[in-house]
């Protein structure tokens, strides 16, 4: 047994010093790095090497890579092996075997690889507010530096295969997918119609990143975004209303086929009565939509909207009709205020939304441009607002209660000016007589002076 062993490991010496062919034939659909195996590393001088197409043949001499080879057929000598000789310091040629590791590079296209989200991705939109949303899609990849390949990402391995890459691919595609998705603001609702787009886009951001691994990428994919299953259920219902459309008119056709169902069986329900109460059911329908129409006394009902509000550069909303008066009347909005609400292609000002004609009239005139006057205003209406400016800052609308607070806590300083609706210009606060004695005041602390 002893003599049995020792022979099968002079054969197989023997046989991997008589290695004359280094090539790899690839059985497989996803090995990227293939190592050349013989027993002890050793090559025979004069060997053939052959790299098939899709293949680039890398060797690495004790830890270093050395000559890469394209595809062909390559014989292994001194003059073909520039690098290896310089780091051997063969300067004379040689003749023996010598020590090296071969790896085999797949520079094919790897097809139908996929990504997708292992948890929801959170945006905010537009019409919906805060929505989890899950992607899902494919990508292709190549090896276009095989050096990178085996000096980074392979390493020693024997066999190098996609699945093992796989997981680091997929977290780079899904945080660039996240965070252009993110900036993007794209409806929820029209995400569908922007999938080519995103999955380019998606693309060149992530091209980068790929090629610091040594790969490239073919071809990018963006299949499918979800909705939670409660979400869609509500979208659903919610086209289903769209296809309905006039819910009255509606009611009434499905009345009318119930009567003529009811007439076809005279022996059934109709008999009883419940064709009649069906009847009358449609008569009733048809009187008060006919009464609405024609009683020209009562106004129309307001139209249900839902605005959208940008304020101080924030989005706000969406807001209904009496949210959005409270907000005119508390002057949070103003005539240039932007606004948006579903339909409309971009924001605009409220002054020139139609919906808002009404509440934007009712506001009360802008004041006058600030500029220092020393004429003397009528008294104070101390149930009507001013507009305050206190050195160039812009306090905002104040009624005499709290302007009378700031002025005692040293937040309106004297040389503030103040502004009321009916006033022709700004004018001093201590000008004022209601305001004038609080400056004269000697219980109050001097200005403050550094």
């Amino acid at each position: 047994m002893l003599n049995e062993d020792v022979n099968m490991s002079f054969w197989d010496k023997l046989k991997g010093e008589l290695v004359d062919v280094i090539q790899w034939l690839d059985e497989s659909n996803d090995t990227m790095v293939y190592r050349f195996e013989r027993y002890g590393n050793e090559i025979k001088y004069g060997a053939k090497l052959i790299v098939r197409e899709s293949q680039v043949a890398v060797f690495v001499n004790e830890g270093q890579i050395a000559d890469i080879y394209n595809p062909g057929t390559h014989t292994l000598e001194t003059k073909n092996m520039p690098l290896m000789t310089t780091l051997n310091s063969w300067k004379y040629g040689f003749e023996s075997p010598f020590k090296a590791e071969v790896y085999f590079v797949n520079t094919k296209t790897f097809t139908d690889c996929k990504w997708g989200t292992k948890n929801p991705i959170m945006l905010r939109d537009a019409e919906f507010g805060p929505v989890r949303l899950r992607a899902f899609g494919s990508y292709a990849i190549k090896i276009v530096d095989p050096a990178t390949i085996v000096r980074s990402v392979s390493g020693t391995n024997g066999r190098f295969s996609v699945e093992q890459i796989s997981d680091q691919m997929r977290n780079l595609i899904i945080t660039r997918f996240t965070d252009l998705i993110g900036e993007s603001k794209i409806p929820v609702l029209d995400l569908a119609s922007n999938y080519n787009e995103l999955s380019e886009f998606v693309a060149e951001k992530i091209r980068a990143d790929f090629k610091s691994y040594g790969f490239d990428i073919v071809n990018m994919l963006v299949e499918n975004i979800t909705l939670p299953e409660e979400v869609e259920k509500v979208l659903d219902k919610r086209s289903s209303m769209g296809i309905i459309g006039n819910l009255n008119a509606y009611t009434q056709f499905q009345s009318a086929n119930a009567i003529e169902d009811a007439a076809k069986n005279p022996g059934g329900l109709a008999a009883s009565g419940v064709g009649m109460g069906l009847g009358i059911n449609m008569a009733n329908q048809m009187s008060n939509s006919f009464s609405q129409q024609t009683n020209f006394s009562s106004p129309p009902p307001i139209n249900n909207f839902s605005f959208y509000v940008n304020l101080n550069g924030n989005q706000s909303g969406p807001f209904d009709y009496n949210a959005i008066q409270a907000m005119a009347s508390d002057g949070r909005l103003k005539p240039d205020t932007y606004v948006w609400k579903q339909g409309m292609t971009d924001w605009l000002k409220a002054k020139d939304v139609k919906d808002l004609e009404v509440i934007i009239q009712s506001l009360p005139p802008s004041p006058p441009p600030f500029k220092s006057s020393d004429n003397s205003p009528p008294p104070i209406n101390k149930t009507e607002l001013f507009h305050v400016n206190n050195d160039g800052e812009d306090l905002g609308s104040l009624n005499s209660v709290s302007i009378t607070a700031m002025i005692k806590e040293g937040k309106i300083k004297k040389s503030a000016h103040i502004w009321k609706k009916g006033m022709t210009d700004w004018t001093k606060v201590s000008d004022y007589p209601d305001f004038s004695e609080m400056f004269n005041d000697e219980s109050m602390p001097p200005p403050f002076k550094s």
